[in-house]
């Protein structure tokens, strides 16, 4: 009997109000829970753990759909959602089920027995929950924040960890400077287990080393260990000095998308979870995942554009230089942009960066987001540094305004700026993520 769908949404609002900080960083919360609730972090599968700054759910993706063309079974954990919940917890390769989810949730909220602990805490010892009670070969598990104080964190061993390129998000919480960001990554290495590396700014390069030093792993570095190349087809060529693997094109959009497989493969080839990686490069031709320069040609929106729409959840400055290279390898037009954003970064440094290939901005509030920047304040500071900006009421008007202007006909759309907006995007368009 299907479950109501209100009893997910009744429990996870219930989880987020039994702490008074959304992000209160430590790890003491998270073991009292999960070992009151019978330790489920000590039984999981063999786990690739992803701590970085961008990068982390695409190679998740890209790690989740080659161990799977391998003939591995499959547990995902990613952060955050889209659209619905269950999108962050994948059992065997299929998302949680709405009662499943229900299960687990209630047994936290029982033992947890309204004690503080914030959302993230609870719902990763639910997640936990749920891996533990389903066989598999491998736990994709990617940090929400950092990694040293990632409620993730609290697992006691790894097969393998990566580290995506680091930069400045979430200063607040994880430093202020690059070198005390990279130690906060740095946390989910280790001892005696082997690490993959993007290539780095220099200074987190050297944080990440030091810390690795003593740690006794070997380091896979990117340019060092492993290096990596794009075939005339847009597929990638991963070369170690023992052998080169190719694979077909990649599936995700964006030169960005080869370094983000050939961590994926890498971590595969190091941890040795995989008897051949050549049919695990397979996956890389496959891969899924939302909202990463998605190409939307069926649903709500594209009917009212009468063209595809591009979609993209890149929110911070690092996300936009990958962005607006990929549009330039996309279309060499100019493209129509409908943006929203939230106030947790400068607007400005987005836009300054995907302005040389942006023609016209229609920008708007993403609803219901108290930490959205209205769409008047969007439209003004793009006018502010020379784009061509209105206001849309929302997304469908922003569609249509689009249709009705001949200048608009057939131009590339682009919809970027945030992770929440795009979950809007998906849900508006009817073409959810599963």
């Amino acid at each position: 009997m299907p479950v109501p769908s209100d009893s997910t949404a009744d429990l996870l609002d219930r989880l987020t109000k039994l702490h008074p900080k959304l992000i209160d960083l430590g790890l003491e919360r998270t073991i009292q829970l999960s070992e009151a609730c019978g330790a489920p972090h000590k039984k999981l599968p063999p786990v690739i753990h992803i701590a970085g700054t961008n990068g982390k759910g695409s190679v998740s993706a890209f790690l989740r759909s080659m161990a799977e063309a391998a003939g591995l079974s499959v547990h995902v954990y990613n952060s955050p959602h889209l659209c619905r919940f269950n999108e962050r917890i994948r059992l065997n390769g299929t998302l949680i089920s709405d009662a499943e989810l229900v299960d687990v949730l209630s047994e936290i909220e029982k033992v947890n027995a309204g004690r503080p602990i914030t959302f993230f805490e609870s719902t990763t010892v639910a997640a936990f929950l749920a891996f533990s009670r389903h066989p598999a070969d491998l736990l994709i598990l990617e940090t929400g924040l950092g990694g040293v104080f990632d409620s993730t964190n609290i697992i006691e061993d790894t097969a393998c960890s990566i580290i995506t390129p680091i930069a400045f998000d979430h200063e607040q919480f994880l430093g202020r400077d690059i070198a005390t960001i990279a130690r906060q990554k740095a946390g989910i290495m280790r001892k005696g287990r082997p690490s993959v590396w993007a290539e780095q700014h220099p200074l987190a390069r050297a944080e990440l080393a030091r810390i690795a030093e003593p740690l006794g792993g070997d380091v896979h570095e990117q340019n060092q260990v492993f290096k990596l190349s794009r075939t005339e087809a847009g597929g990638l060529i991963l070369t170690t000095a023992d052998e080169q693997i190719s694979t077909p094109p990649l599936s995700l959009y964006g030169a960005h998308q080869t370094q983000n497989a050939a961590l994926a493969l890498m971590a595969l080839k190091v941890s040795n979870l995989v008897p051949d990686l050549g049919r695990a490069a397979t996956g890389a031709g496959t891969t899924k995942w939302p909202a990463r320069v998605q190409k939307l040609t069926d649903g709500a929106l594209t009917q009212l554009t009468g063209q595809p729409i591009w979609l993209d959840g890149a929110h911070n400055v690092h996300g936009a230089d990958a962005l607006e290279t990929c549009l330039q390898e996309l279309d060499t037009r100019k493209w129509t942009v409908i943006f929203g954003a939230l106030n947790t970064r400068p607007a400005d440094e987005f836009l300054s960066v995907i302005k040389p290939v942006a023609e016209r901005l229609y920008c708007l509030t993403i609803p219901e987001q108290p930490a959205g920047l209205n769409a008047e304040e969007l439209a003004g500071i793009a006018t502010t540094i020379g784009l061509n900006a209105e206001t849309s009421d929302s997304l469908e008007a922003a569609c249509k305004a689009i249709a009705d202007k001949p200048a608009h006909k057939n131009k590339p759309v682009i919809i970027c700026g945030s992770l929440y907006l795009a979950g809007e995007v998906l849900r508006a368009n009817n073409t959810l993520p599963d």
